[in-house]
């Protein structure tokens, strides 16, 4: 077991960008979703044992921990290491389960019913489900694997950055797509080429996911 002061420390931050509590466990499914979300933003953790209200209620089995796993290699594509380390406070037993961010090698997706896949991402205390076209482009970037030094800046790219820079610097993904005037295709690419180019990156202002140019 680990010392219990950093555990009281944890909770008191609430559940925000890089925390999420967990009481119970009982779907791996619902926590691929974290593991994914996590992992596709900064990476971040999970406390088992945890009420949403901060109270330590403490994991109710040991194979708590099992179905957090199962999560992470079965649920997950590509399966996720993750580090666990318990923590004891008043006789309750918490695991904290740590999800390392993994950049480039985006997306991490969740194996959902029906054989779906789909890629979460962390919002605030929240995981969402990210962006289609999002997901293109990370995806885009990991079979580059980061060697942009093939493509140019064309006119659309121009254009898309334009846009951007004219709406204050973010501007929603769809309406972007739709500003270029080209084909949904045509835009699609012009999109993923600019982030492939490190023109624009992708954000969540809260309401919905944007473009957002480079500095």
């Amino acid at each position: 077991m680990r010392g219990k002061n950093i555990l009281p420390q944890m909770i008191e931050e609430g559940e925000h960008v890089k925390q999420d509590f967990k009481f119970a466990i009982s779907d791996a499914r619902k926590i691929a979703r974290s593991v994914s979300a996590f992992a596709n933003r900064e990476g971040g953790r999970l406390l088992v044992g945890v009420k949403d209200n901060g109270t330590i209620a403490g994991v109710r089995s040991d194979e708590d921990i099992y179905v957090v796993e199962q999560a992470a290699q079965m649920y997950c594509l590509p399966p996720q290491d993750i580090e666990v380390k318990a923590y004891q406070v008043e006789g309750a037993v918490v695991f904290v389960v740590e999800i390392a961010a993994v950049g480039d090698e985006r997306p991490v997706q969740v194996k959902e019913d029906g054989g779906r896949m789909r890629a979460y991402y962390r919002v605030a205390d929240e995981n969402v489900s990210a962006h289609s076209l999002m997901v293109k482009a990370w995806k885009a970037r990991r079979n580059a694997d980061g060697d942009s030094s093939g493509l140019l800046i064309g006119n659309n790219e121009q254009r898309l950055l334009s846009l951007i820079v004219e709406n204050d610097g973010k501007m929603p993904i769809d309406e972007a797509c739709r500003q270029l005037r080209t084909s949904r295709d045509t835009a699609h690419r012009t999109v993923i080429n600019a982030y492939l180019m490190n023109l624009i990156d992708f954000a969540h202002d809260g309401k919905e996911f944007v473009v957002v140019a480079v500095a």
